[in-house]
């Protein structure tokens, strides 16, 4: 009997994407809801055809050397900084990434964040819960308007562009900044393509989207926050190390800007010191991608990729095509 391809799972994802590999492979999943010891994953790996890997693990030389059967990685996630690409290249081996389906959901946590933010809902709804509220007052809780105000847009790949076209209904001016011209905000929205240094000093909200790469990584800095207005909110769904959180930490202290509102964290799961007793942040644990259709699909889009590995077919999202 012919041994089915070995699948493995670095942490349980949504069932419709382990059923649609276990419909051909034999698929083992790491059984704890926790990131594997880096032990615990290279071990796991040692006899897999493919692996199912989250931005959580780290998938570098050491990693292809102790799965001499790989034969593709398929990352949960749109980005895959956590990926030596190259390395796998040099191996022939190829890695697939998630994007397209997470798209409206992490635009639209974008939007909660700076809502959120904005009108300082953490803090009120902390007081409301408390039983300590006094009534209603004329300066309670006074924040940001939105209305009218200029949005920038640092990234306008998928979900920069997303983020941006739904600011049209609070009638927002949208800078962005990118390495090139965005022809739908520029016909959509009537953006205006700007540097990065004029998005800064004319933006009322600032919302990052750019990949991990050497030159974004601490692209806001203290330097930059100087930069910003000290009216102006700092909105960050890509990825923590773009920003240099013990910076951020002292520009909010020192209301160089009004506020920021993070969905990702410089060294997840921690956060600096300070971080957590700014009153003026909102904090969200990696969620932006956190509905039920872009998990699932997510978990479906992974499953397709490495399923199309195993086969020997072209994944419809490799990110490194050209080796095959």
């Amino acid at each position: 009997m012919e041994t089915k391809p070995k699948i493995y799972i670095t942490r349980k994802i949504p069932q419709a994407g382990i059923d649609l590999l276990s419909e051909k492979y034999d698929v083992e999943v790491n059984p704890n809801d926790r990131v594997l010891s880096r032990e615990e994953l290279l071990s796991a790996v040692k006899s897999a055809d493919g692996v199912l890997c989250l931005l959580t693990d780290k998938i570098d030389a050491e990693f292809y050397d102790a799965a001499p059967k790989l034969r593709g990685v398929a990352n949960y996630a749109v980005g895959y900084d956590n990926i030596d690409v190259p390395e796998a290249s040099r191996r022939g081996i190829p890695v697939s990434n998630t994007p397209g389906v997470l798209t409206d959901a992490t635009a639209e946590m974008a939007w909660t964040l700076l809502f959120s933010v904005a009108r300082r809902v953490i803090e009120s709804d902390g007081l409301m819960r408390s039983g300590n509220w006094g009534g209603w007052g004329p300066l309670q809780f006074i924040g940001g308007d939105v209305s009218g105000k200029t949005l920038g847009v640092v990234g306008t790949g998928r979900i920069g562009t997303a983020m941006a076209l739904k600011s049209t209904g609070f009638n927002m001016p949208v800078l962005y900044t990118d390495v090139v011209e965005n022809k739908v905000l520029d016909d959509k929205c009537n953006a205006r393509k700007v540097d990065f240094d004029t998005l800064l000093a004319e933006s009322d909200f600032v919302s990052i989207h750019v990949p991990l790469m050497d030159s974004t990584r601490h692209l806001f800095n203290a330097e930059t926050f100087k930069k910003m207005k000290n009216t102006a909110y700092l909105i960050n769904t890509s990825r923590g190390p773009v920003i240099n959180e013990a910076d951020l930490v002292e520009a909010l202290k020192k209301d160089e800007i009004a506020g920021a509102g993070l969905d990702v964290y410089e060294n997840e799961p921690k956060m600096v010191p300070g971080l957590a007793e700014c009153v003026n942040t909102v904090l969200t644990p990696h969620t932006a991608s956190a509905t039920e259709d872009a998990r699932t699909n997510m978990a479906l889009k992974a499953a397709r990729n490495l399923s199309a590995m195993i086969e020997g077919t072209t994944p419809p999202d490799c990110v490194n095509s050209e080796i095959l």
